[in-house]
């Protein structure tokens, strides 16, 4: 039965993923790789604000997380292994 609860907690993420281009392609783009949110909007032609609001929301999720979370400027973002996990569901 956990091993069920599990997979259904992974399918809800991937649709949460899915519902929203600006989750899949900020996510997306972090395969393997840590980067800042302007690396992220340039890559995926997304403005600044929707970026943020995709790392914020993945975060969240426990998708993401921020490397160094009390820097000002230059944050870096990385996938978790859930995060990863998730990604090659994806592909």
């Amino acid at each position: 039965m956990n091993k069920k609860l599990n997979d259904e907690h992974t399918w809800e993420i991937v649709g949460f993923i899915k519902v929203s281009p600006s989750r899949y392609k900020t996510i997306k783009t972090l395969n393997e790789d840590y980067k800042m949110p302007s690396e992220i909007a340039k890559e995926t032609n997304l403005r600044p604000t929707q970026v943020s609001n995709a790392l914020n929301d993945l975060k969240r999720k426990e998708l993401v997380i921020c490397l160094n979370e009390n820097a000002k400027k230059g944050r870096l973002y990385k996938a978790t292994k859930l995060g990863l996990k998730i990604l090659e569901i994806l592909k």
